[in-house]
């Protein structure tokens, strides 16, 4: 059952109930109990003037437990040794805790369609694409972005909606802070970058996901002697990794490669694979790619 954030309203009143040598344990036990929380995640806080305030300590609560809880959590009280219910006592709170005093059956109804809203927008979130090219010769235009065109029309075809996003500097800086951007306020279900892979010291694709997401997946396509060339790292690696609930996919630059990784992607997509298998199942096919490549070079 989806939780809701309580965010900083935590604080519930009770107006017009008498205390007399209660136990003030015992009432956010009673409280906590009747709202489904663990005893220990409730506290009274202050009783003055015939107002009781409690503070939900677990800001993070089942609604369903919540609402509509007035009648039922008043009862419990004045059950309670020392404790004074009337007519006239009431419950209030500035936030989501309000939902207590409101009537179950709407309220419920309420959520329901809360929840289903929340549903649809997070798949239509997730089926929204931002492709980003990567390199200083693609931005200058020296060289055509091929790589973007392929993504959408491919992915289009498969029930995403694709963004094309600016082409990226080689910067690792400002790659990572692009990246976090989208992924936080964007409203993008997935990213995919195209180049900025590779082994020389232009390339900072890889790192800059890796600096939003530590436990991103980062297998090897092939391996590098460092100092052979203008190689400065051992190898060439993709990425897949998340933030933020938004899945970031580093692919290479070639676009025969890019082309081949699309249906694995789209497949791993739609089946929920976990960042790790997606990307190993996405390099097994590049290192087929570049193996065979590899064989032409020499025949």
């Amino acid at each position: 059952m989806k939780k809701h954030d309580l965010l900083t309203k935590t604080e519930l009143k009770i107006e017009k109930i008498r205390l007399h040598n209660a136990n003030l344990t015992e009432i956010a036990a009673k409280a906590a109990e009747i709202l489904g929380l663990n005893s220990n995640e409730v506290l009274v806080v202050d009783y003055h003037d015939a107002s009781l305030t409690l503070d939900i300590l677990n800001t993070c609560v089942n609604a369903y437990n919540i609402v509509g809880k007035k009648q039922q959590l008043l009862h419990g009280l004045d059950k309670l040794p020392g404790v004074f219910v009337s007519a006239e006592t009431s419950i209030y709170s500035d936030g989501m805790l309000g939902w207590i005093a409101m009537d179950q059956e709407p309220a419920v109804k309420a959520l329901r369609r809360s929840e289903q809203m929340a549903a649809e927008m997070l798949r239509n979130i997730s089926r929204r694409v931002m492709v980003f090219s990567t390199g200083t010769e693609v931005a200058r235009g020296q060289i055509e972005d091929t790589n973007t065109p392929a993504i959408a029309q491919h992915l289009s075809e498969a029930g995403y909606k694709v963004t094309q996003g600016e082409t990226l500097q080689d910067d690792r800086m400002f790659i990572a802070a692009k990246l976090r951007e989208v992924a936080e306020y964007g409203g993008y279900g997935l990213i995919i970058t195209t180049g900025g892979v590779g082994a020389e010291d232009k390339d900072h694709t890889v790192e800059a996901i890796k600096d939003l997401d530590s436990e991103a997946a980062t297998p090897y396509i092939c391996h590098f002697k460092i100092g052979t060339g203008r190689h400065v790292k051992d190898g060439i690696k993709i990425a897949v990794g998340q933030h933020n609930d938004t899945l970031i996919v580093a692919l290479p630059g070639p676009n025969d490669e890019v082309k081949a990784s699309l249906s694995i992607l789209v497949e791993g997509l739609q089946g929920g694979m976990d960042k790790h298998f997606l990307a190993e199942k996405l390099a097994v096919n590049l290192r087929e790619i570049l193996r065979k490549k590899t064989t032409l070079r020499h025949v």
